[in-house]
């Protein structure tokens, strides 16, 4: 199997959750990884142990200028790269996750008759998987709304860290783990491996009226913006870390988090039943918004625009929030609703029907 994806957590992510499945389904089968240099991937799948293979990264122009009159022969270039990928390593099946390295995968994949296997991670579809989903019947989106031909909603393929994850069995350790009250209601707040400004921003503005009111902090702030939190001694905890790790220990540590609306960090919470106050990066095409609709609409989420995350918000509407435990109670249940473990599992059996259908 050839997986592509890179760039991202986004893309990254999901493919190596994927790889993992394939290989508890099948004992000894050769999994291979396509992606960029310059990508998160080049680092975290050999450190995953699978063989990486690179092409070229080819944005697509988004204006008339001179990267569009060289867009058509670095295109060709990939596809190339590509296909050499698929042919060193005899791949039967090619499995695209999005990003800059899948519409070569597409392509070269096409032209070798060899099935073509699409996941979307986000709620609106990118150009790379609206081009997949035209060239194969074997497509997969994570959530019920996105709109690409021929697509089954399947879920998120997640590490089994956290599809296996039972928060009440594991909290006492992991508060302790972080240095928190074992009994405290806890916040998680989180802008991902790079942070989020905004986030960071406004919850360091209030860290001594939230440790007042006695609700305990694990801050998350990305690399390079940690902060010291303005708090009373006597007050609950505010412990703020660059990077964590174990994101199994913070989420069940955690009561409420406080995120971006990112497909995996959605999917993660829902599939272990964490209400949360989604932010959507203010940037893109939009699809952070729509890929925490569905659990909003369920119950188990407030979305907050990104400008709206200000310190009189924390004070009017997520202080009243972290002191009602019926209502947190009743939020993780419906996050829950919408959440699903399985996602690895059912992309795994939509590959090897690929592969039983080839011709």
């Amino acid at each position: 199997m050839l997986l592509a994806g890179g760039g991202t957590t986004g893309h990254v992510a999901p493919l190596l959750a994927t790889a993992d499945a394939l290989r508890r389904r099948i004992p000894g089968i050769t999994v291979t990884a396509l992606g960029t240099q310059s990508g998160l991937e080049a680092r975290i799948v050999p450190e995953r142990g699978y063989d990486l293979r690179f092409v070229p990264r080819v944005p697509l122009p988004r204006k008339p200028d001179a990267a569009l009159v060289r867009f058509p022969g670095a295109l060709r270039a990939a596809v190339d790269a590509a296909g050499q990928a698929i042919d060193q390593t005899g791949a039967h099946v090619v499995v695209g996750f999005g990003g800059y390295v899948s519409s070569p995968a597409y392509l070269a994949a096409r032209r070798r008759g060899i099935p073509i296997v699409v996941h979307e991670a986000n709620a609106r579809p990118g150009f790379a998987n609206r081009l997949g989903a035209r060239l194969t019947r074997h497509v997969a989106t994570t959530f019920a709304s996105t709109r690409l031909p021929h697509a089954t909603c399947l879920g998120m393929p997640l590490r089994q860290e956290i599809s296996g994850l039972d928060r009440s069995a594991l909290r006492a350790e992991a508060r302790g783990a972080f240095g928190l009250d074992p009994d405290r209601t806890t916040l998680l707040v989180t802008g991902g491996s790079l942070g989020a400004a905004r986030l960071n921003q406004t919850m360091a503005a209030r860290s001594r009226e939230l440790t007042a009111a006695g609700v305990q902090v694990l801050h998350a702030t990305g690399a390079g913006k940690g902060f010291v939190p303005e708090r009373d001694p006597q007050a609950a905890p505010y412990v703020v870390l660059e990077y964590v790790d174990r994101m199994d220990l913070a989420y069940a540590a955690a009561d409420v988090v406080v995120c971006r609306a990112g497909a995996g960090t959605v999917c993660e919470l829902t599939a272990v039943g964490l209400p949360a106050v989604y932010v959507p990066l203010p940037v893109g095409n939009g699809e952070q918004r729509f890929n925490a609709a569905d659990v909003v609409a369920a119950g188990g989420g407030i979305l907050v625009e990104d400008a709206a995350l200000t310190p009189v918000w924390v004070e009017v509407v997520l202080l009243p929030l972290l002191t009602d435990l019926a209502r947190i109670a009743r939020m993780g249940a419906a996050a829950a609703t919408v959440g699903r473990r399985d996602g690895d599992e059912a992309l795994v059996d939509l590959i090897l029907d690929a592969f039983a259908r080839r011709r």
